[in-house]
């Protein structure tokens, strides 16, 4: 069970960086006057956040699985 948790620490920190990242993005962007263009572009941070903690969880699921090297599948 270590052996897993050691490799689930990468892919977690790579995760929580890109989002502080977006969120970042997300909140300079909405302090632009508000307008269509600015909707889209705090719109697009905010869904790539939340597309990567979904293929972070799916990456945890593989790793607890035992699929550790899921391209040697290809």
């Amino acid at each position: 069970m270590k052996e897993h948790r050691n490799k689930m620490i990468a892919p977690i920190i790579i995760t929580v960086l890109f989002v502080l990242y977006y969120i970042f993005y997300f909140t300079i962007v909405m302090t632009f006057p508000f307008g269509i263009w600015t909707f889209f572009l705090g719109i697009i941070p905010i869904a790539l956040a939340v597309v990567m903690i979904c293929v972070c969880i799916q990456r945890i699921k593989e790793i607890k699985e035992g699929e550790e090297d899921d391209l040697s599948k290809y």
